[in-house]
């Protein structure tokens, strides 16, 4: 039997901790505008962490960004947080909420909680000559969801 889903606020330090301990391939973002938990019977199951768009040319300020979901893999977790953080960004006054997905993975979650697909970005390292990093994420080809407000 599944556990029925609540949400929660999160303060930015547990949900990133909790990135930390359970996402496949990502580490926590260095900040957020606000972070939701699913709860299920008193454990925390799920984060969504959401803050201002990674791409300059999505920061518009009426656009916000997943920048991480993660789950224990609680059953319907994934689209209850996309559709909570969508809810609460509407809330705010933001027009759009968006997230970055990679290519391989199937978007099953994101379309449940009623986001669609508009874009499809190349992988590309965030290193350049003049801004030399080590790449610390996935570099490959990405999926953009996207949800607007009514």
């Amino acid at each position: 039997m599944t556990r029925a889903l609540i949400i929660a606020p999160v303060r930015f330090t547990d949900a990133a901790a909790f990135v930390r301990e359970h996402h496949r391939h990502h580490t926590p973002p260095v900040g957020h505008i606000f972070s939701l938990g699913a709860m299920a019977a008193g454990d925390l199951v799920g984060v969504v962490i959401v803050g201002r768009p990674v791409s300059r040319h999505r920061d518009d300020g009426e656009t916000l960004e997943v920048t991480r979901l993660c789950t224990t893999g609680h059953r319907n977790a994934c689209s209850f947080l996309y559709g909570a953080a969508a809810r609460a960004a509407f809330a705010l006054g933001y027009r759009r909420i968006g997230t970055y997905i990679l290519k391989r993975e199937p978007g099953v979650s994101l379309a449940a909680a009623g986001w669609k697909l508009i874009a499809e970005t190349p992988g590309r390292s965030w290193s350049v000559p003049s801004r030399p990093r080590a790449d610390k994420h996935p570099i490959e080809p990405k999926l953009l969801f996207e949800r607007s407000a009514a």
